[in-house]
């Protein structure tokens, strides 16, 4: 398995799926447009080898399909993400095991913990090349401008490391940074992520708060850092128990924090509480720009990075993006540990064009009425990151919810608006979504799709048609008789059927 940014590559290389761009492009809207079209395609990753002002290169788009997601966490298809959720899950809320069989699965799941745990590496790679003081120049680093109404260069793929000044606790956070001044970058983050409390709590304490930023790490390390599950384990631990191993570590050179040890470039410096920019605007996952925030300012003193070291990036918007396929890849770990708040859910998902969490399908094995509204309540409240979901839709276990054309039959024939949609008004929302008349404060709908049954209706339910199951067979059996070989009925071209996708 690649353990870091060059093993990925090497892996990405070798199944067809990059492409090394050796012609001069620049980092000002040029790289993001090339990229932009890549993804819209479900094209390959990009390696930009001659970048404008810059003499490292610049790797976008290596996770820009769910396939190579799954390769960065050594598996090879999304139904297997749920395996690594069902250990999550048996950690988050351990039961007493009543079989041997549980018993032995649990023991499984520590000695993973175990094997988790991150090393020490005392001869990183990321410190080949130590630059220290007034040489720090962050304009050495290729940061890209993704669009034009953009305020500056941006990093969106660093790992954002901090610390609680009283417990010593470390936070890994994905975090977007705006480059201010060859030395200075505002950091953004929502007040209630890992390292604004870190922040809050070096002023009451009187301190500057250390900071470091790893960039271009093993996009498993980012997985784990972008899962937001309320386990007590370090992110570090996560990254172990999604790799097998543990993670190497180095400590930082000017700073009291840890970084993988084989990141390409490491930013060391330390943020002064109450020392503000504004940042922004930028565009956001939303698909507009968002507005201008006073951020942290962030000084740095020390910037170390490999030899020839790679730069790894991406951005934000309207999807298809890899922020969205990292999401359905999470989306598939989330399963199990939802399945183990909701016992009636049987699988759900968030689809990539509701952003990934805007809007959410839900199946369960519906056994008496109102289950389908307990369902919908329940899940807003079973996981923090579901809190700013917008829409639920409940539908029958035997409806896919991965294929939006039986979504859309489940509600069109199984909803009545004045009884199945309800609406939960003046919820906390988030404060990107300016389709709210208030910002920061939104509803939020439930729709049953279900199938109705007493007291949810006083009529007889309708009978779905189906086939008959021994003229089915027999099809089955003389289908090369009559022709129809040739025919793969399993690929399904939705432009046949008055849909324009491209």
């Amino acid at each position: 398995m690649a353990r870091d940014l060059r093993g990925f590559i090497e892996i990405l290389e070798s199944k067809g799926q990059l492409r090394r761009i050796s012609a001069l492009v620049d980092p000002e809207l040029e790289i993001a447009e090339i990229s932009n079209r890549m993804l819209q395609a479900g094209g390959p990753g990009l390696l930009f080898e001659n970048v404008k002002g810059s003499p490292f290169p610049v790797a976008v788009n290596l996770m820009g399909t769910v396939e190579r997601i799954c390769w960065s966490m050594n598996m090879e298809a999304p139904e297997e993400l749920e395996t690594l959720g069902s250990k999550l899950a048996m950690l988050q809320q351990p039961k007493p095991p009543k079989k041997i069989k549980q018993a032995v699965d649990f023991g499984k799941v520590l000695f993973d913990v175990l094997k988790a745990k991150p090393v020490r590496d005392f001869f990183p790679p990321c410190q080949q090349i130590v630059i220290e003081g007034e040489d720090v120049d962050l304009n050495r680093v290729p940061m890209i401008r993704p669009y034009v109404g953009d305020a500056g260069k941006i990093i969106t793929l660093g790992l954002v490391i901090t610390k609680d000044v009283e417990t010593g606790t470390p936070n890994v956070g994905v975090y977007r940074l705006q480059l201010q001044s060859k030395n200075t970058m505002t950091v953004h983050w929502l007040s209630v992520r890992g390292g604004a409390r870190h922040l809050r709590k070096a002023a009451e304490a009187g301190k500057k708060l250390e900071i470091a930023i790893a960039l271009g790490v093993d996009p498993m390390i980012i997985m784990a850092a972008a899962t937001p599950i309320p386990v007590d384990l370090s992110e570090w631990l996560f990254a172990g128990l999604y790799g097998g191993s543990g993670v190497k570590l180095a400590k930082c050179k000017t700073v009291d924090l840890e970084v993988p040890a084989d990141s390409e470039f490491v930013l060391e410096g330390t943020i002064t509480p109450g020392e503000m920019l504004p940042d922004g605007p930028f565009g956001d996952h939303m698909g507009y720009y968002g507005g201008v925030e006073d951020s942290p300012l962030v000084r740095f003193h020390c910037m170390t990075h490999r030899k020839n070291p790679i730069y790894l990036t991406t951005f934000s918007g309207r999807p298809p993006k890899e922020e969205a396929m990292m999401a359905i890849a999470l989306n598939r770990i989330y399963t199990p540990i939802l399945r183990q708040q909701v016992s009636e859910i049987v699988d759900f998902f968030l689809p990539m064009e509701a952003l990934s969490y805007k809007a959410a399908i839900i199946s369960i094995d519906k056994a008496y009425p109102g289950q389908a509204r307990r369902a919908a309540l329940a899940f807003w409240s079973a996981l923090p990151q579901f809190t700013y979901t917008k829409f639920v839709i409940v539908v029958d276990k035997d409806i896919n919810i991965r294929d939006p054309r039986q979504v859309v039959w489940a509600i069109s024939s199984k909803v009545d608006p004045s009884r199945d949609v309800f609406i939960l008004p003046d919820t906390p929302f988030d404060t990107l979504d300016f389709a709210s008349e208030k910002i920061g404060l939104g509803g939020r709908m439930g729709i049953d799709a279900t199938t109705k049954i007493p007291p949810e209706t006083d009529h007889q339910w309708g009978e779905p048609l189906e086939s008959d199951d021994d003229v089915a067979a027999m099809v089955d059996r003389r289908w090369q008789e009559y022709g129809l070989g040739d025919i793969d009925l399993a690929e399904v071209d939705a432009n046949l059927f008055g849909y324009e996708l491209k």
